[in-house]
């Protein structure tokens, strides 16, 4: 049984797709569909279980899961919203939760790979994004949440606790399929798709923070490739070991961004090409975001190198044509 926590939404919905594809359907979901537009995320899904959040939170504190053999979790169920300021439910949620998850998968022995965040980083500028204690200054209380996690993940191996896999992934700026449901919190690909069809126009910033109007830069990476590094330090599908070779055990908190800065206006330009030409409408940068707004990301994948991912990641262009390929891309 493989186990996706989150499972109905973006990223997780995305990887219970991407499973299929390599004929894996053993596969227990766990979700909170207090938002019901999640289920539309798993149209065409297959899987065999279904549990909430909290039932499955609760049957691992009680030891009473059930499951007589467990392949591997991927845990990315949290709470995402920048906006939310509830510290106690934030931490309780993504931190504390994930340490019982954590608990489970070493008692079992089994790969745990984690979503963590580029929001650990705050507003670090131009190569600070190294996941070191230097760089990492959350701006919210969900970043904080999360690197409270990544912190306890990394001192558990330093002291030798944990014998199997367990892997953060430090996500940057994710698009893909399947985000139609997370409102403001969706990728600007998703936003500005909908600008471009209901109003033919793509709003983006004027210049600010040393860039040029619509050149603030981010680090935006396909969904598509995050399903595939979960299931490569989880090496299963095509990422299984071969015969006679010994599965390799992976440790460590790393950054999952496709390792390029791309431009707002290349981001704009590159839509244009799928739902046509549309005007680019420069706005002023709100002067209340100048200590919230991070004008530039891009992930250092040095760590995830060495940690023996060879992955490549898609390009910005390539990841956006393939993502309004898909029929139930984003329902705008």
């Amino acid at each position: 049984m493989y186990i996706v926590t989150g499972g109905a939404g973006f990223i997780g919905s995305n990887l219970v797709h991407e499973l299929n594809l390599h004929g894996i359907t053993d596969i227990l979901v766990v979700d909170n569909f207090a938002d019901s537009k999640k289920l539309f995320n798993l149209h065409g899904a297959r899987f065999v279980d279904y549990m909430d959040k909290k039932e499955f939170r609760r049957a691992l504190e009680q030891g009473a899961l059930g499951i007589s053999r467990v392949n591997a979790i991927f845990h990315q169920g949290a709470c995402s919203n920048t906006l939310v300021d509830d510290g106690v439910y934030m931490m309780d949620n993504n931190f504390t939760y994930s340490k019982v998850v954590l608990q489970y998968a070493s008692q079992q022995g089994v790969p745990l790979v984690y979503a963590s965040t580029a929001a650990v980083y705050g507003l670090s500028g131009p190569s600070h994004f190294t996941p070191v204690l230097e760089n990492e200054k959350p701006l919210n209380i969900y970043g904080f949440s999360k690197l409270a996690f990544d912190h306890y993940v990394r001192n558990e191996v330093a002291q030798g606790r944990l014998e199997s896999t367990v892997v953060g992934l430090r996500y940057f700026n994710v698009y893909g399929p399947r985000e139609q449901h997370k409102g403001r919190m969706s990728s600007v690909i998703h936003h500005f798709t909908k600008q471009i069809l209901e109003n033919g126009k793509v709003r983006l910033f004027e210049a600010s923070g040393g860039y040029g109007n619509g050149e603030q830069r981010r680090d935006f990476v396909y969904v598509r490739d995050l399903a595939r590094l979960n299931m490569f330090f989880a090496q299963i599908g095509p990422y299984a070991p071969a015969a006679g070779e010994t599965a390799v055990t992976y440790q460590g908190v790393v950054n999952a961004g496709s390792g390029r800065a791309r431009t707002f206006n290349e981001v704009a330009k590159s839509l244009m090409s799928v739902h046509g030409r549309a005007e680019i409408e420069y706005m002023p940068f709100p002067a209340d975001l100048n200590a919230r707004y991070q004008h530039f990301t891009e992930a250092d994948l040095t760590g995830l190198r060495e940690l023996g991912c060879d992955l490549e990641f898609t390009q910005l262009e390539e990841g956006i044509h393939e993502t309004f390929e898909t029929a139930d891309a984003v329902a705008v």
